[in-house]
Order: structure tokens, then sequence, then C-alpha cells
């Protein structure tokens, strides 16, 4: 890949506010946006309809080969059906950690991503974006905010979804995910050295949109010299 990829990587952890932030970044920029969560998600939903565990190696890899996952603006497609709802339950809320961080699972949507940021202008989020799938971004953005800020807002997203759970649920999930993001073997959570944290916590998302289109813009400033 280049040396340097005219592209927004923004990891952090759940309920961090990645998706809205980087959906509300590439409207303003006029760029394409990627949700790379989603991907993972939607290869949970399809192992678990296939009722393959990922301690079956072989049927995971033929999965992996014959699935075809798509974007269409917002909406995530799998096998040319629109399942942007179903990959936003408790369910494949508690499958997509494992899933992820499994190696096959990751070599697979890695490089399906890296295809795909080298062409046009993308905004990108997930878990790695700036320290493994994306390491050349122009600019690196890690996000975070309050265990009980995130809480709200997942709960809410569900709420608003019709799916039932409680508060408390959602917190426990959340520190669940948390560990199981900052330990695993296989591109752990973290922060990179030449990320800029924002604290979401206490900002709008239009408050958090212009911080990372201020510091794409330096970033893209310093590279053209």
């Amino acid at each position: 890949m280049p040396s340097r990829l005219d592209l927004i990587a923004i990891d952090g952890p759940s309920g961090s506010g990645k998706s809205t932030t980087a959906k509300r970044t590439a409207e303003r920029l006029g760029w394409s946006y990627l949700d790379t969560g989603a991907m993972y998600r939607a290869t949970a939903l399809a192992l678990h309809r296939a009722g393959v565990g990922l301690t079956d190696t072989e049927h995971v890899k033929n999965i992996l080969n014959t699935i075809e996952i798509n974007q269409e603006g917002t909406s995530i497609f799998l096998g040319g059906e629109n399942v942007s709802d179903a990959i936003r339950t408790m369910e494949i809320n508690q499958m997509v950690t494992p899933v992820s961080a499994d190696g096959q699972v990751r070599e697979a949507m890695v490089k399906q991503q890296q295809r795909l940021g080298q062409r046009g202008h993308w905004v990108v989020d997930g878990r790695d974006i700036g320290t493994v799938v994306f390491p050349q971004a122009i600019s690196k953005i890690f996000l975070v905010a309050s265990i009980r800020i995130r809480s709200e807002r997942r709960f809410k997203e569900l709420s608003d979804k019709g799916i039932m759970t409680t508060l408390e649920e959602v917190a426990v999930d959340l520190e669940r995910r948390d560990l199981a993001d900052r330990t695993r073997a296989i591109s752990p959570l973290r922060k990179g050295d030449d990320a800029l944290e924002i604290d979401t916590s206490y900002r709008t998302v239009n408050e958090v949109v212009d911080l990372i289109v201020a510091h794409y813009e330096s970033e893209q400033g310093r590279t053209s010299l």
C-alpha cells in the first residue's frame, strides 16, 4: 500500500460514538464511510445462521470464502439481504467479540478493508483501523467516553430499535467487551501513538466532527510539505 493514505481512521471502544461520528464526518467531507464493525457483525450472523462455531476452522474458512458482504450507504447486505437490524441484536453483540478476535476471520476482513481503502476517500471506524488495517492513514482518531455515557447511548440505540434489555445489562455487556477487546491476542484495542484522542462524553457530534476535520486538514498540510 502507499506510504500515506488520504483516509481518516477512527478507533475506540463500543459506544464511544465511532459510527455516528464517522458517518457525519464522511458527510461533511463528501467522502465514503466504511463500517468495519458491521462487516464482523455480518460475519458473526452468517456463522450463527449456519450453526458453525469458530473451532470448526474448515467450515469457517468455507463460509469466509463464500459470503458476500456489501455496504450501500449506511446499510449492510449479506448475500443481497439487508441485515442492518439483524446484526445489531444483543445476541450478535455477544458473538461479535470472539468472532472479530479470530485470526482467520480478521485476516479475511482486513484484506477486504485494505482493498477498499486504496480506492477513493474513506472515513473508516473500528477497533484497529489506525494501528493495523490502515497505519498509513493521514488522520488517526481515538474516541473515548465514560462507561455510563456509553451505556446510556447503547441502551437508547437498542430501545429505539425495539430490542428489549436493561441499562444494567448493557453496561455489563460493554464492560465485558472492553476487557475482551483490550486483552485479545490479535489486534487488541489500543490508541496508536500518533492518534488524536477525543473524549466524546459531553461533546456534540458536530463538535467532535469539527475536531476531526481540523486534525485531518492539519495532517494533510504536513503531508504535502
